[in-house]
């Protein structure tokens, strides 16, 4: 049963993470209109030059190893600073636009907690 549900956690996860990594570069999904304060975070990424498109590389990786099944707990690991970034900017920044990200963060930390002897190998002293 575990499996099933982290099976179906991964596909969640790599598929919203695939998905709007690609939007970020070719805009294929119009985005909602957003509040002043979460526009204002988003320009000043894309204003770097290369913070967003960088997140929208990390999304479209991890998103394709979720997918594929391939190393999911490293993909795991490396998707979890962008998915705290993205839950805290909408529960501070777009409060009303939270649920997706809470899947995301719930499925992030599922997959995580889910193989604790990978956490713990990579936690171990040696």
């Amino acid at each position: 049963m575990k499996r099933k549900i982290e099976i179906g956690l991964r596909i969640v996860m790599g598929l919203i993470y695939f998905v709007f990594g690609l939007n970020k570069f070719f805009g294929f999904i119009p985005l909602p209109e957003m509040p002043e304060a979460e526009a204002n975070f988003i320009g000043a990424l894309i204003a770097t030059g290369f913070m967003f498109p960088l997140i929208a590389i990390v999304e479209i990786a991890t998103g394709a190893l979720l997918l594929a099944g391939r190393f999911v707990y490293a993909a795991a690991v490396v998707a979890m600073p962008v998915t705290l970034i993205i839950f805290l900017t909408h529960a501070f920044l777009a409060p009303s636009s939270i649920a997706l990200t809470i899947v995301l963060l719930i499925a992030n930390l599922y997959i995580l907690l889910n193989r604790k002897e990978q956490l713990q190998a990579i936690l171990a002293v040696k």
